[in-house]
């Protein structure tokens, strides 16, 4: 028996050296991974134009996709796509409330554990969270700043919504109070200042950066060396700006049209804000790159930067915000550079952030086809852009309306149910603002949204002839094409890991 005994343990020990021969091959040499993900930054109306050094260091040292969109045009479920891979009606955040699921115990108990991040520590790569996570992040009925998802080893995460100054950070789950002092709190370089140091202290191992910087999200508070940047700036006064929403849902019709001048100064200003904040971001990727560069891995490094959502300032006379379902808020940027990338390229396939995550997952060479992610690698189209790709030509877009149970304080003269509401009355979110589109880009590029409202409101747009969406064309097109369109809607609706990914063409 003692010799039964020590072979065993002879046994178990050329096994445990064997396994981690094997995952130190596995670690040794995989790439890096890097995402900067910004808050609201649009590009229909001109979102990437401050964006002079992002667009020479990623875009044109790698690829550019002018078709990428969001899920979701909004924060929290858009977050909680990325993270999962998922469509929302798989991950259930449907809004930026406790109640619509954001960073809720549920989201918590049953999506943080299969998020791309614990994938990624399980293969060896050292992981760091800096910045904005998701909006209800931190609330005390929801596990507050102690709690730290799995699979991140660094964790600097902003408590609730975006900040530049006055605010908390969980810092691996203990409470930083930042105040407003430039140098010490600004959130953006703070996120800059984190990230190098853990760069100099990871080099060695491969790392998962996820950047999370506050701008160009409200309250709009430039560095000091910017606030007076683009200073004659005016938000583009093109396609649908100070349009009227007739033929629209009701939110989009109750827009004052031509907006007030007050309006068109306010939203002026807000465009120009966001620019400003923009700009630390540009220096946050220069920085970064910098520091790869100084450490010698930039070229084992992928670095992707997008945006949660897009944004619209006047579009259809709406002031500012996202949640709609128009191109201005559902475009976002997709800029990606790394190993085998070839320099200048652009890709007009339809990729969507559910994709970044198994992205991320092929990258660190794990087979997603195991995973319950809805998104499609975007791998192919990285490092074989030459080849012909099966790829979807449709996805779905959906969101669920938040309004006040009884009236939203800025207009209390409205009632209940509406919400974001400006001092003139004109809102821009409603409980019935809830909606699921199917999105084409193919031989026609079709957009067919249904509302989940008393009307059963329909809009349909012809996005080759009609790109601003302008004209709601669902009493002009044919019945068999609303028929076709409404069940693909009904399948993307009910898709689920790999009925998400079937091409459509």
């Amino acid at each position: 028996m003692a010799v039964f005994g020590s072979q065993s343990a002879i046994v178990l020990l050329l096994l445990e050296v064997v396994v981690a021969c094997c995952l130190n091959h596995l670690v040794h040499g995989a790439s890096n991974i890097i995402l900067i993900l910004t808050d609201d930054q649009d590009t229909a109306i001109g979102g990437m134009t401050p964006m002079v050094k992002t667009k020479a260091l990623i875009g044109q040292e790698g690829i550019t996709f002018t078709n990428a969109f969001t899920s979701s045009p909004l924060c929290c479920p858009s977050r909680s796509s990325i993270l999962s891979g998922r469509y929302p009606h798989n991950h259930l955040v449907m809004n930026n409330s406790l109640s619509g699921n954001c960073s809720s115990l549920a989201w918590q108990k049953y999506q943080e554990p299969l998020a791309f991040p614990v994938y990624l520590q399980k293969r060896g790569y050292r992981t760091f969270y800096a910045g904005k996570y998701l909006n209800q992040y931190g609330d005390k009925a929801a596990g507050g700043i102690a709690h730290i998802p799995l699979g991140w080893n660094v964790w600097n995460t902003l408590v609730k919504n975006s900040k530049y100054y006055n605010y908390t950070l969980s810092v691996n789950g203990q409470a930083e109070d930042h105040r407003s002092s430039y140098e010490n709190d600004y959130l953006t370089d703070l996120i800059v200042n984190r990230s190098l140091e853990f760069l100099q202290k990871s080099s060695r191992a491969p790392f998962f950066m996820m950047l999370s910087p506050p701008a160009p999200h409200s309250p709009w508070t430039a560095a000091p060396a910017y606030k007076d940047a683009f200073n004659t700036t005016k938000a583009p006064r093109n396609g649908s700006f100070n349009v009227s929403g007739k033929g629209k849902h009701w939110l989009i019709r109750q827009a004052v049209s031509p907006m007030s001048a007050s309006t068109l100064d306010f939203l002026d200003t807000a465009y120009r804000k966001r620019w400003q904040t923009l700009l630390s971001v540009d220096d946050l990727v220069e920085k970064v790159i910098n520091k790869l560069k100084d450490e010698k891995i930039l070229d084992n490094t992928y670095i992707f930067y997008t945006s949660d959502n897009g944004y619209h300032t006047g579009q259809f006379s709406l002031p500012v915000d996202k949640r709609q379902m128009y191109d201005f808020d559902i475009r976002v940027p997709l800029l990606v550079r790394g190993p085998g990338i070839k320099p200048n390229q652009t890709n007009k396939e339809p990729v969507l952030n559910i994709d970044l995550g198994p992205t991320f997952l092929d990258i660190a060479g794990i087979n997603v086809s195991q995973t319950n992610m809805d998104g499609l690698s975007l791998l192919p189209l990285l490092l074989t852009p030459a080849q012909k790709i099966s790829w979807r030509s449709d996805f779905l877009v959906e969101y669920a309306g938040e309004g006040h149970p009884d009236h939203d304080p800025s207009c209390p003269k409205l009632g209940p149910g509406v919400s974001e509401c400006f001092p003139d009355c004109v809102c821009e979110d409603a409980f019935n603002n809830t909606y699921a589109c199917v999105r084409t880009l193919g031989a026609t590029d079709l957009q067919y949204c249904e509302f989940a409202d008393a009307e059963s409101f329909v809009e349909v747009y012809n996005m080759t002839s009609d790109p601003h969406q302008l004209v709601n064309i669902v009493k002009q097109v044919s019945p068999d094409l609303l028929e076709k369109m409404n069940q693909r809607l009904i399948k993307l609706q009910a898709c689920a890991a790999a009925s998400c990914q079937s091409p459509s063409r």
